[in-house]
């Protein structure tokens, strides 16, 4: 046999997305690529790693042992590679983070620098809701957490970022009165929500019942883009982070709606449990935003921490 780590590699992401057209997509390769890999690696084994039905991929017994084992194989040349970087002293390894799927718009920024100056490090970032990213920490599944919501279950430790400003947000077309727009003004919109488990959602439900808004029609959603995509199209309104908007608000497609008591402020948080045990990457990585976090800040989010 002669299958190579390639080979290994994809059929390892094949097992675990289930699809040839999935698995080209995390590797950044196209699909006839895969296909002819996959082909290629099965030609060497007498038993079938897969059957399609249908249209749907499965992997059979004997293909999941051998996913299994292309897994442990790739992680023993993960750690050759981080070994070898180590002994010549740059930093190496894993880091994974996982945070709300609003930080998305403000993490990557964070991690730019860090991860250009350590190109041995490999980082995963899982992007979800509060829920998912409280409980990947709690099982101790990430290293970092990006969070606006502190959980107050677990014993945290944190570095605060910068503010998440939230606020009531109309496609351009949405007619305000003359008079001051009051809650009451807001009452026969349709308000669209977040999915369960968001703390946007959160935040816009303690806001609507503290203010009496009455909700007689609602539509949810389960990402922030689809929000912001549905109330472009004048589906409706909401409470929303402006950290996303900023190309919208500036082109017109977006517009705020100046109400009393708005803009809800929390904050930002690199967390992580206590408890952990930071591995030389992690630690490396907490310490560039201690010492980098301002000046970050300041060149990416100058227009954000502006009164709108």
């Amino acid at each position: 046999m002669k299958y190579t780590l390639h080979q290994l590699e994809i059929f390892s992401k094949i097992a675990e997305v289930k699809s040839v057209t999935k698995a080209s997509e995390k590797l950044f390769l196209t699909q006839p690529a895969v296909s002819i890999q996959l082909k290629n690696f099965q030609d060497q084994f007498k038993l079938p790693l897969f059957e399609v039905v249908g249209r749907k991929l499965y992997i059979t017994e004997f293909g999941e042992e051998i996913a299994a084992t292309a897994g442990k194989i790739l992680e023993e040349v993960a750690s050759i590679n981080y070994k070898s970087a180590l002994f010549e002293g740059k930093l190496a390894g894993k880091i994974k983070i996982s945070i709300v799927s609003t930080a998305k718009y403000t993490m990557p920024f964070f991690l730019t620098n860090f991860i250009k100056q350590h190109e041995q490090v490999d980082l995963t970032m899982d992007v979800t809701n509060k829920m998912s990213v409280i409980r990947s920490l709690e099982n101790n599944e990430c290293d970092f957490a990006m969070v606006s919501t502190i959980p107050r279950k677990l014993n945290i430790e944190r570095i605060e970022l910068m503010k998440n400003k939230l606020y009531f947000v109309a496609n351009k077309n949405f007619t305000i009165p003359k008079k001051e727009l009051q809650t009451k003004d807001l009452n026969k919109s349709l308000f669209i929500f977040r999915e369960p488990g968001s703390a946007t959602r959160l935040a816009m439900e303690r806001f609507l019942v503290k203010h009496k808004i009455e909700v007689q029609k609602k539509m949810e959603l389960t990402s922030n883009e689809a929000v912001k995509q549905a109330v472009i199209a004048g589906l409706g309104i909401s409470i929303m982070p402006i950290i996303g908007l900023k190309n919208e608000l500036q082109n017109g497609d977006l517009q705020i709606l100046n109400i009393k008591n708005l803009p809800i402020e929390t904050n930002w948080n690199l967390i992580w449990l206590k408890s952990k045990n930071l591995s030389l990457v992690a630690k490396a990585f907490k310490k560039h935003i201690e010492e980098n976090k301002d000046k970050i800040i300041l060149e990416n989010f100058a227009w954000f921490t502006e009164d709108l």
